[in-house]
């Protein structure tokens, strides 16, 4: 078991709303649960009334009230949740009407907007009329190739009012990332910006969005945020759908219309990394996210009025879409585009004081970068506000766990989340009630059936295996697009075992509760016939300074796999035998001798997703000459030609 790094205070504990969620089901049920792992079990054991709890403490409105709360087939995925129900997304986010601050968006120039409540919903009527006015209703789609601002944020919740279904990406997506996205789905609107900011540059998108245009027959309307092209026009777009600019799409003012739809209607159409062929177009339900969402928000991250939430995240990223649900629960939402070290590596430390952030979520990469970079923000800022620190987009080693708790803040609850873009969630999830053991994720969250499964489909603890979800849950998806009969769904995550959700995660339970994630299963090194995950040699590889960052893969080698471990190392460095060595000798007293890569090779660059993670099968593909299917999911693909037929690999 490993060290305990934060214990909640008895009074913290008490003025939580995870522990008032278990008080009401005491209350309500006559029961005695007492602690959290009580609850989970009593909310997988009895999922009908957990679920049925989580519509009425968080005061979900149904339009038209449901006829039961599941009913489901004989195995997964058979599930209506709440049939008979209607209600809608939008009006959930916009409850409040009040003057209190709702959105404020930062650009990484300085810029600074902020809405109120009661503003954004007038934004949100105007935008909605404009949409009307354009032909969208039930079903329709509405796409965006946005920075992450307040603009798009009145967009989509305009479009999830009527019954439509928002989609989208960033803009630093190729064009061909972005039609192969969006070409799928067939948008009726498209909202894009003229150009956006990043690392202090400005990058004019009219181009990209021409040629997007000339393939995308289906739209009828674009609309373009002139954003950081002031001077944009009308005729800088060639295309046959009718061109606005943002301020003269609408006109602010009035109450939205809530267009009430069913429990199960398309919401989000969210998208898979893509880096082994086309996405998949994974289509998410109304009230399966809301739900989800408000249980994450309200309880595991113990949010509410008067609290503030930021995520770093661009809109090409899950976390996107889970960041502004938070208004769901009346919190206020912090959002920030361009760099997170622009001008300086404290720009995000900044935001904390700033703003009176009181949740901040990020990734495993910054905090390894604000370490590397030797930021020490508890002896430059104030941070009082801030009481959860949120990760995920990887596991994060223990080494950013201590960092954490001595530069940062001591009393802080880390919590490293895992979930996916498949669930819009989180299947592993902090919690305000737990402590904090160092490089251990708290445990499951609320509702979900999570265990870990070897491969014969048998239940371990202390063991690695696949992580699973065993039973219904409403976040999973109603289906993937153009995938009538759901045979695509099925093979996607019920193929490995069937009748069970296989997330595609290589895990491990712990037997105190707390999980572990060791890396993508389809990652996993095989020498020998040992299933290593790739997160177990990152883990050990960050306690080597002169390393910024590495992938592992698992080269085909005489009939075996054999580990090859790729390094970018600190300006000024070189890979020679005693750093390997050293590096080797780290992995080795830490794992096992079959964790110790056979090839250490240097690198500038490690290829990742635009969302951050490293791309361990495209390195794979490349060493062996095999072609990588899709590059523009990729942040940096010139990257990936470091890999290629490097003589290290020869013998």
């Amino acid at each position: 078991m490993s060290d305990i790094l934060w214990q909640p205070s008895a009074e913290r504990i008490g003025k939580t709303r995870m522990e008032a969620f278990r008080r009401f089901i005491n209350q309500r049920h006559h029961l005695h649960i007492d602690d959290y792992p009580a609850l989970h079990q009593w909310s997988i054991d009895q999922r009908v009334d957990f679920w049925q709890a989580i519509v009425d403490f968080f005061d979900i409105r149904f339009h038209q009230q449901p006829d039961a709360v599941l009913m489901e087939g004989p195995q997964m995925p058979s599930a209506q949740w709440f049939p008979g129900a209607t209600l809608n997304f939008a009006e959930h986010l916009l409850r409040r009407r009040d003057d209190a601050v709702a959105v404020v968006a930062v650009g990484e120039n300085g810029q600074r907007e902020h809405l109120t409540w009661g503003e954004l919903a007038e934004h949100v009527a105007g935008f909605q009329n404009g949409l009307i006015a354009a032909g969208v209703g039930l079903g329709d789609r509405v796409a965006a190739c946005m920075p992450n601002t307040w603009q798009t944020l009145v967009a989509m919740l305009a479009t999830t009012s009527l019954g439509a279904i928002w989609s989208c990406s960033s803009p630093d997506f190729g064009t061909q990332g972005v039609i192969d996205r969006f070409g799928q789905i067939e948008p009726k609107v498209l909202l894009t910006c003229a150009g956006y900011r990043y690392a202090g540059k400005e990058i004019d998108q009219t181009v990209k969005v021409n040629e997007i245009l000339e393939r995308l027959p289906s739209l009828q309307q674009l609309i373009v945020v002139p954003y950081a092209r002031p001077q944009v026009r009308i005729e800088d777009f060639r295309t046959a759908a009718n061109v606005t600019l943002w301020d003269e799409f609408y006109d602010p003012g009035g109450e939205p219309d809530f267009v009430p739809v069913p429990f199960a209607h398309p919401l989000y159409i969210l998208y898979s990394s893509g880096t082994t062929g086309v996405p998949k177009c994974i289509i998410h339900s109304t009230g399966g996210v809301l739900l989800q969402h408000v249980k994450e928000h309200g309880l595991h991250s113990d949010l509410g009025p008067g609290e503030r939430l930021f995520y770093y995240t661009t809109c090409g990223w899950m976390m996107w879409n889970w960041l502004v649900s938070a208004l769901a629960v009346g919190s206020a939402v912090v959002l920030y585009d361009g760099s997170p070290f622009h001008p300086d590596p404290e720009r995000l430390i900044d935001l904390i004081d700033d703003e009176r952030i009181s949740v901040f979520g990020t990734s495993p990469k910054y905090l390894a970068t604000l370490e590397a970079n030797g930021v020490k923000p508890r002896q430059s800022h104030d941070l009082s506000s801030l009481k959860t620190l949120l990760c995920t987009g990887s596991a994060l080693s223990p080494q950013s766990y201590d960092y954490v708790y001595r530069e940062l803040k001591v009393d802080v609850c880390l919590a490293s989340m895992s979930g996916g873009t498949d669930i819009v969630s989180c299947f592993v999830n902090g919690n305000p009630l737990q402590p904090v053991r160092r490089g251990e994720m708290q445990g499951k969250s609320l509702g979900m059936a999570v265990e870990v499964w070897n491969d014969d489909g048998q239940p371990v603890i202390g063991e690695k295996g696949e992580l699973v979800c065993t039973r219904h849950f409403p976040a999973m998806p109603n289906g993937l697009w153009n995938d009538p009969d759901g045979e695509k769904l099925r093979a996607s995550y019920f193929s490995q075992f069937p009748g069970v959700w296989a997330q595609g995660d290589y895990a491990e339970q712990l037997p105190h509760g707390a999980m572990m994630i060791h890396g993508r299963s389809d990652a996993v090194l095989n020498p020998g016939g040992v299933r290593i995950g790739t997160a177990e040699i990152y883990r050990q590889v960050e306690k080597v300074p002169p390393v910024l960052d590495c992938v592992a893969i698992g080269q085909q080698w005489l009939d075996d796999v054999r580990v090859v471990l790729f390094v970018r190392l600190r300006e000024g460095v070189e890979l020679d035998e005693t750093l390997q060595q050293q590096i080797r000798h780290t992995i080795r007293a830490n794992t096992t001798p079959r964790h110790v890569p056979a090839k250490i090779v240097a690198v500038t660059d490690i290829p990742r997703t635009i969302s951050g993670k490293i791309v361990e099968l495209a390195v794979r593909n490349v060493v062996h000459g095999q072609k990588v299917k899709n590059t523009d999911a990729l942040a940096n693909p010139e990257a990936l030609e470091q890999f290629r037929d490097r003589p290290e690999l020869r013998d």
